[in-house]
């Protein structure tokens, strides 16, 4: 199984700076999207630092199999639990700096992540927040995380809610994220993988721009040239209004 990954990322068109951060991390095969939160500029540092505990918890539990300071959850397979505590970990570093030091105060981040088992030939998606992780496969789309949102949070109690009730609810508001609490709960599922996957993680500047059909849509016309695909959504996202910040990774699997 051969793995390619392109990322991209742009400050969009009506920000001053880009909250967002990915990684491609090939040589532990993880990959991952973090949408930062937060007044000057804090979004961007806790976002970073999303990316770069995850990067350091791995490198430093390569060889020794370690999930310290958590414990290991019987019920997660060794990669599953590492995933985990890699978010656990940055969680706790953004809360503590965020405690410590009045410049980045309330500060957070979304985070979602895909660690491919090449042995096992599966995909372990965490996420926390709202950025997303899709899958494309034989010309369809497959959301495969679920938003940690005020909206799909009231879906949830209340299925049969209204839509003009669901209308007058805050669309932007998430209920989840890395440095809310000195503790989090990350979401993990277990995906198959074969030959053909395109795995797309993103921030919510192109889910909210850009529909999934048309996401489709361009992972399947560009084919092998994943760098293509990441272009051609951004500048789909600004072309849409440019609200927010875009990012994109898009892996792949032949």
């Amino acid at each position: 199984m051969r793995i390619h990954a392109a990322g991209l990322t742009d400050v969009g068109l009506q920000r001053d700076h880009n909250e967002d951060t990915f990684g491609c991390l090939g040589e532990y095969n993880l990959y991952l999207v973090a949408d930062g939160m937060g007044g000057h500029q804090s979004g961007e540092v806790a976002s970073s630092m999303a990316a770069e505990s995850m990067r350091a918890f791995f490198e430093a539990t390569e060889k020794e199999d370690a999930t310290w300071p958590f414990p290991i959850d019987p019920n997660l397979t060794l990669a599953e639990n590492r995933l985990a505590a890699s978010i656990k970990m940055a969680n706790k570093q953004i809360f503590e700096r965020s405690i410590m030091d009045h410049a980045t105060q309330g500060m957070g981040t979304t985070v979602v992540g895909v660690l491919l088992c090449v042995e096992r030939k599966v995909a372990y998606v965490a996420h926390v927040g709202d950025s997303r992780a899709y899958r494309v496969r034989d010309g369809q789309i497959v959301q495969l995380t679920r938003d940690h949102s005020l909206v799909n949070d009231y879906l949830m109690m209340m299925p049969d809610m209204p839509k003009e009730a669901m209308d007058v609810l805050p669309k932007n508001v998430i209920t989840r994220a890395l440095g809310m609490q000195d503790s989090v709960v990350v979401d993990l599922t277990t995906e198959d993988v074969r030959e053909g996957d395109r795995f797309v993680l993103c921030s919510d500047g192109l889910s909210g721009q850009v529909a999934d059909e048309r996401i489709r849509e361009v992972v399947d016309e560009a084919g092998d040239d994943l760098e293509q695909a990441t272009e051609v959504l951004v500048q789909e996202s600004n072309d849409a209004g440019g609200d927010d910040n875009v990012t994109v990774v898009i892996v792949g699997i032949d």
